[in-house]
C-alpha cells in the first residue's frame, strides 16, 4: 500500500524516507533484511503484522513497495523477481483468451517475447502500432482490446509517447494503458498523474542503479487493481526476495542524483555525435530534431541517459564501434552508473528480428554512466575512429 504520511514531500525526500522505517527492536535507521521464509504465529491465525509466509509478504519487500507506490503516485507497488515476472503477473491478471492488447513498434525484446512466444499461445491476440500516433493507436484497437502497452522513451529507438493522449483513448476504448517506466524512472516521469493504469518498471536498471540485482515491479492508481494484482503475484510466486529488495531500496535512496548525472552527461554525449561524421543519426529526445522532443519536455523533467545512434558504414562498422570501446563496456541491460554499449540487433533485440520490431542493423545503443563527460565522450570518440 501507499505510505500517505509522504505524500506531500519533495521526491527526493520520499525517495529515501517512504517505506524506510527505522526497525522498532534497535532503532535501525535502514529497514532491516528479513532473510526469512516463515513467521511464528500467536495461536492458530494469530499473525503478526500479517505476515506467515515470505512469498505471500516479507517486511523488507514491504518496504520497497511501499517506497515504490510514494515514488510513482500510486495506491499499490508489487515488487517481482524480474521486470518479466512483474509483465508475465499483470498479463495473466489483466487478460483472459480472446482478449487483444495493442504493443508498441518499438519495444524491449524479451516484451515482445512474452507476448509473441507465450501469451499469444494462451488464446490472446496483440497488433502492433506506432504509440507516438493517435491514429495509429486508433486503428489497431479491436472491441476485444483490454492493454494499450507504451513504452516511452522506448528501446532502442528513444521513441516518445504523449502518455495523455493515449491515456484518453484507452478510456474511450474501455482498455487498460500500461506505461513501462523504464528508461525515464518516476524522477524523470509520472505516468500515472497522465492517465495510466498501471507503471511497470525494471528495478535492475535506473531503480537498483547498479548493476547488482534483478527485480521488477508494478504500481497501480487503483487499490482495488492493486489488491487483485497482489493475489496473484501471490498465487503465481514470482517475488523479489529480501535481500534483492533491500538492494533495490539502496539503490533508489541516490536515484534523483544519479539521474540528474545521467541525463547531464547523456546530453553532451549527444551533442558530440551529433557533430561526428561517422555518426548517420542521433536518437536522443533531448535533441531539438528528435520528432518526440516538444513531448518529452512537456512530460519529463530531463530527458534521461539512454542514446542510439546509427552509424556510417552498416552494421559491420556498429559491431565494430561495440568492440572498440574501452571505457563503455559491452554488455546487454542498462541504467547502472557505469557506461554500457551494445549493439540492439545482436544482443539485446535479437528476439525481434524478422518482426514489425525489428531494429536497424547499424544501430547501437548507450546507457549514458556517471563517469566524468569527458573521458566518455574521449572513449566514444576513439571507437569511431
Amino acid at each position: 500500500m501507499s505510505d500517505d504520511s509522504h505524500e506531500h514531500q519533495s521526491f527526493e525526500t520520499r525517495a529515501i524516507h517512504a517505506g524506510n522505517k527505522a526497525d522498532p527492536l534497535t532503532g535501525a535507521v535502514v529497514p532491516p533484511i528479513y532473510q526469512v521464509s516463515t513467521y511464528k504465529q500467536d495461536g492458530v491465525g494469530g499473525l503478526r503484522g500479517g505476515y506467515e509466509y515470505s512469498r505471500s509478504a516479507n517486511p523488507t519487500r514491504t518496504a520497497l513497495e511501499e517506497n515504490l507506490a510514494a515514488l510513482e503516485g500510486g495506491r499499490r507497488g508489487l515488487a517481482f523477481a524480474s521486470g518479466l515476472a512483474a509483465e508475465d503477473c499483470l498479463l495473466r491478471t489483466l487478460l483472459s483468451p480472446g482478449d487483444h492488447v495493442v504493443i508498441p513498434n518499438d519495444a524491449y525484446g524479451g516484451t515482445f517475447r512474452l507476448f509473441a512466444k507465450v501469451v499469444s499461445r494462451w488464446g490472446v491476440d496483440w497488433s502492433v502500432a506506432d504509440t507516438s500516433d493517435a491514429a495509429a493507436v486508433q486503428a489497431a484497437i479491436t472491441p476485444k482490446t483490454k492493454v494499450i502497452w507504451v513504452e516511452t522513451p522506448s528501446n532502442p529507438l528513444l521513441g516518445i509517447t504523449d502518455i495523455a493522449m493515449i491515456a484518453g483513448i484507452a478510456r474511450a476504448a474501455g482498455a487498460k494503458l500500461v506505461v513501462d517506466n523504464t528508461f525515464a524512472s518516476p524522477y524523470l516521469q509520472q505516468p500515472l498523474a497522465l492517465g495510466a493504469d498501471v507503471v511497470l518498471h525494471s528495478l535492475t536498471k535506473y531503480m537498483g542503479g547498479h548493476s547488482d540485482v534483478v527485480g521488477g515491479a508494478l504500481i497501480t492508481a487503483d487499490a482495488a487493481l492493486g489488491e487483485e494484482l497482489a493475489y496473484h503475484q501471490n498465487a503465481m510466486g514470482a517475488v523479489a526476495g529480501p535481500f534483492d529488495s533491500w538492494i533495490v531500496l539502496r539503490g533508489i535512496k541516490t536515484l534523483a542524483v544519479r539521474m540528474d548525472r545521467h541525463s547531464e552527461n547523456a546530453t553532451r554525449v549527444a551533442d558530440m555525435l551529433t557533430r561526428h561524421a561517422k555518426v548517420s543519426k542521433v536518437l536522443y529526445p533531448g535533441l531539438p530534431d528528435h520528432p518526440g522532443h516538444e513531448i518529452a519536455a512537456k512530460q519529463m523533467k530531463s530527458f534521461g541517459g539512454m542514446i542510439s545512434f546509427q552509424v556510417v558504414g552498416g552494421e559491420e562498422a556498429a559491431v565494430e564501434v561495440c568492440n572498440r570501446a574501452k571505457l563503455f563496456t559491452l554488455g546487454e541491460s542498462l541504467g547502472g552508473v557505469e557506461s554500457l554499449i551494445e549493439h540492439p540487433g545482436r544482443m539485446t533485440h535479437a528476439s525481434v528480428v524478422g518482426s514489425a520490431l525489428e531494429v536497424p542493423g547499424d544501430l547501437v545503443r548507450l546507457s549514458v554512466g556517471i563517469e566524468a563527460a569527458d573521458d566518455l565522450i574521449a572513449d566514444l570518440t576513439q571507437a569511431l575512429g
